[in-house]
């Protein structure tokens, strides 16, 4: 291994998209422990210790994981990439019911390129959105007399509120934290290597884990204790889950579904051609882990919204608050559940997104392959989308699995839910994930350049 890497490093290219990487990513880094000049961090961390994995600030904490943020710091990347991931969806949605856009998509590269346009327009408007709820229903909504007054003194008037310049001067600086933050994203696609937002969620991830293993053991008895504390019993369950992720998500990621297809035959002079069996591979977990993101991403607004609307006078506000307090527990039923339906429907949409059955199926029958038993065309078509959705519904299961893992844990041992995530969850699946794509792509450029690749 340590000579695959020393090859890695001595391709030109390869070492400068790598290094470029690194550099961003170290950037990101700086910036994300950065704090915002109004907020006053020792009364932030009293709140979020206070709270747990209940309410607001323990749903903020839990969004951390997906997004490369640090709501619960008040950092000048605070909203990390969450507004980024909405935007995307929101337009991935309209692209399969609004007309213009689905014009735009088919328009190839230039196309897409419009898409991606507005897309960082969409970004900006929602990243002001956000940054006010977060203005006004976490740093000023959770201060005052119930609560740790999260605001320092100089940046506040007599009633305890933010002064509105410095709310203004708030919301710029998160909303412009975001936004290099894409301009991050951006430039690892185009001259780093791997996916950039991708990496930006994983740097954050892999960051945390050392902070969480401390906590962990400064909680622990390093006794049986029946779960009813931090044991030896929990350790041994958080290492087997740990290896169970690792190893599943790996299997999965590698887990195709191979459809047998075979070329027609065909005589040029006095040579037939063709004729050859080979095979479609169609990868079960077509999606990755944007399922996870997207639908974490998506629950956080029901809570924003509620908390906000239960300010309300009579009824409403308190049947908002009770609203609130559901989607903002993540350890809730309720809340699970809708996180379980959002991971499958985003499984399929994702997949629907970036698996085009009648294309495949066109592109087979003008190279002269078809699928045994199956007319080339519309029957060819209709089999592999069949195909899809049933293996689809399988790595659907595992996503399901695997986010539901932090909770069962948290819950059911007295484990801090980011202990959990981290450990035995999402946080680690989109780690291995992510990781497990970045080593693919440099084994992509070592086999271009006939050298053996980091995986075999």
């Amino acid at each position: 291994m340590l000579e695959k890497l020393r090859v890695v490093f001595t391709i030109p290219e390869l070492r400068q998209k790598i290094l470029l990487t690194l550099g961003l990513l170290a950037v990101y880094r700086v910036g994300y422990l950065i704090p915002m000049p109004m907020v006053d961090g020792a009364q932030l961390d009293v709140l979020s210790q206070s709270q747990g994995a209940g309410g607001l600030a323990g749903l903020i904490a839990k969004a951390t994981v997906f997004s490369a943020s640090q709501l619960d710091k008040a950092t000048i990347f605070g909203l990390g990439i969450m507004p980024y991931i909405t935007a995307s969806i929101i337009l991935q949605l309209l692209g399969t019911v609004y007309p213009p856009l689905m014009e735009l998509r088919k328009e190839g590269e230039a196309g897409r390129n419009r898409i991606n346009d507005y897309t960082r327009r969409l970004t900006v408007v929602l990243c002001i959105v956000q940054s006010i709820a977060y203005v006004w229903l976490y740093l000023m909504g959770t201060s005052g007399e119930n609560g740790p007054n999260l605001i320092a003194e100089q940046f506040e008037d007599v009633n305890g509120n933010m002064y509105w310049g410095w709310q203004v001067v708030a919301v710029l600086i998160m909303t412009c934290g975001t936004v290099f933050l894409m301009w991050i994203g951006e430039q690892i696609d185009e001259y780093g290597i791997g996916n950039g937002i991708s990496l930006l969620i994983m740097a954050g991830i892999v960051a945390d884990m050392p902070g969480a293993l401390y906590r962990l053991i400064g909680d622990s008895s390093f006794e049986l204790t029946g779960f009813q504390s931090t044991g030896i019993e929990t350790y041994l369950v958080l290492v087997l889950l740990f290896v169970a992720v690792v190893v599943g998500v790996v299997f999965i990621t590698l887990a195709q579904r191979r459809i047998p297809t075979q070329s027609a035959k065909h005589v040029r002079g006095r040579r037939v051609y063709g004729g050859t069996k080979q095979y479609l591979p169609l990868r079960i977990n077509q999606a990755g882990v944007m399922p996870i993101i997207f639908a974490s991403s998506l629950l956080m607004l029901p809570a924003l919204l509620f908390n906000g609307l239960g300010n309300l006078p009579g009824w409403f506000g308190s049947t908002f608050s009770s609203l609130g307090e559901m989607f903002g527990n993540g350890t809730s039923f309720a809340y699970n559940l809708f996180f379980l339906v959002m991971i499958y429907f985003f499984c399929y949409f994702w997949t629907s997104i970036i698996f085009n059955p009648k294309e495949i199926s066109d592109n087979l029958k003008d190279h002269g392959t078809f699928v045994p038993g199956y007319r080339p065309g519309k029957r060819t078509a209709d089999y592999l989308e069949r195909v899809m959705e049933r293996i689809t519904y399988v790595g659907a299961g595992f996503l399901a699995a695997v986010a539901v893992i932090p909770t069962v844990i948290s819950s059911g041992m007295n484990v801090d839910y980011q202990i959990a995530s981290f450990y035995g969850g999402t946080g680690l699946l989109i780690a291995v994930s992510v990781a497990f794509d970045l080593v693919q792509k440099i084994d992509s450029h070592l086999v271009m350049r006939n050298y053996r690749g980091l995986l075999e």
